[in-house]
């Protein structure tokens, strides 16, 4: 009930802000459902009201609010008390999600400074969506196909403009972790648990041991120096943090109540980590090129196995080395003379991937052409992974993402497509080989 009310004092809110030149109210309204191709099981059922304020009361300071009112999932509903409208959400699942939220103040202290400052995001980089530089703010995960989808996170940025130099500084006070899929997803981020023979595997559960709220434990800042360099893009960025996904520093091996089989209960920490990062972006001619590379200096991690429960006692082990590690990503696209798009991409490293030997390599790319006045759109899309150059007959994972696209008005869309998986060895994406899924996405932006 409380967060009803909340709702409906916000959209009351926004109804009362004219829109005008000093302030503007825009979103979008998507539907967007998924089956699996070959049991018809729906996978995702998500109906999404985006809502975007964006005022300027003053002409030295800006306001922007992102808000997500949205249906996501199933219902859980498991007794009809669950029917009786004491929380709907059991029955018709929901949430309201503020995004951003931040203030500009232009010209502060000096006409050459501009500050940030609120729940925002900062978006690092130049590659196409996948950004190695691109770390201010955790990963979002909840839907592992929207892939570059991040938080916003409380902050404060301040940028100076020195002719053609930008200086951007960011401080953001306290830690927020990745958000990761859900558990039909989530082996996409882990590799399978084998067991030796005879022994089954029973419940596996885990603990987050998350940085305090302060500065020193849970802040990070970083710095970043933009300048154009012959009709080209170029920046430097250092960052000074945290990881935002979790590394196990202690994993549990019990004996569980059924004969034969063991328990595992692992503990995870964020280690702290710098990054060095530079990109790049321009032409060649009508070729869009762009390149972006991180370094990245990670805090080692060592990991205790217990299996004193066993009779078996403790192995230390190193989980994540304190030796540097290097993410890149290598791009170009291109529109032919006819319309037809080309985009590719060489990528090495995930975001979640971290240390030497966890690195996997990925090319992207897809074709996109219009027809009908731009009526219709048809779009293949896809990639592969590859995690052993020298075998990789048995070491893939091959994505085919074909889709249609309908735009009946200017402002409305409705995508149709597939996405497919053939894999081989043991690879992210290849962990997924059995998610063959069918979409329909609807969207009408105002």
């Amino acid at each position: 009930m409380r967060r009803t009310i909340i709702v409906l004092c916000m959209i009351s809110g926004i109804a009362a802000i004219p829109i005008s030149s000093q302030a503007q109210l825009g979103g979008y309204v998507l539907t967007d459902w998924r089956a699996k191709v070959e049991e018809g099981s729906l996978l995702w059922n998500e109906n999404r009201l985006n809502l975007e304020i964006d005022a300027s009361p003053v002409n030295d300071a800006h306001v922007f609010a992102q808000f997500w009112i949205r249906g996501l999932g199933f219902s859980s509903a498991r007794t009809t008390t669950d029917l009786m409208g004491l929380d709907k959400r059991k029955s018709n699942p929901w949430d309201l999600f503020l995004r951003e939220a931040y203030v500009d103040l232009y010209g502060f202290l000096t006409d050459n400074l501009d500050l940030r400052i609120g729940r925002q995001r900062i978006a690092w980089g130049t590659a196409d969506k996948i950004n190695p530089t691109d770390n201010l703010n955790p990963d979002d995960l909840e839907d592992i196909w929207d892939f570059g989808r991040h938080l916003g996170t409380s902050s404060v940025l301040a940028t100076y403009y020195w002719g053609d130099v930008t200086l951007s500084t960011v401080l953001i006070p306290a830690f927020t972790p990745a958000v990761l899929p859900p558990p039909e997803w989530a082996s996409a981020l882990s590799a399978s648990v084998e067991m030796p023979d005879g022994i089954a595997l029973g419940e596996i559960s885990d603990s987050l041991i998350l940085p305090s709220n302060t500065l020193k434990e849970g802040g990070s800042a970083a710095i970043k120096i933009a300048k154009p360099v012959l009709n080209y893009d170029l920046s430097l960025s250092y960052y000074r943090g945290r990881s935002d996904f979790p590394v196990a520093t202690q994993i549990a091996i019990t004996p569980s109540a059924v004969a034969g089989t063991v328990d595992i209960h692992s503990t995870l920490i964020y280690p702290r980590l710098s990054v060095l990062g530079a990109d790049m972006s321009g032409a060649i001619g009508k070729i869009g090129l762009w390149a972006e590379v991180a370094v990245i200096y990670p805090e080692a991690v060592h990991t205790i196995t217990d299996m004193s429960a066993l009779g078996m006692g403790q192995q230390e082990t190193v989980s994540l080395p304190d030796e540097h590690f290097v993410r890149y990503v290598i791009g170009s696209d291109y529109t032919f003379h006819n319309g037809l798009y080309v985009n590719s991409q060489f990528i090495h490293g995930f975001p979640h991937e971290m240390g030497r030997d966890s690195l996997h390599d990925f090319i992207m790319g897809g074709v996109e052409k219009r027809f009908y006045s731009d009526k219709i759109k048809l779009t293949i899309a896809g990639g592969a992974e590859l995690t052993d150059i020298g075998n990789i007959q048995d070491n893939y994972a091959l994505m085919g993402m074909p889709e249609i696209g309908y735009f009946p008005t200017d402002n409305s869309e409705i995508l149709l497509g597939v996405r497919l998986i053939w894999a081989s060895g043991q690879t992210s994406f290849g962990n997924l080989a059995d998610m063959d899924e069918v979409f329909l996405k609807v969207k009408y932006s105002f």
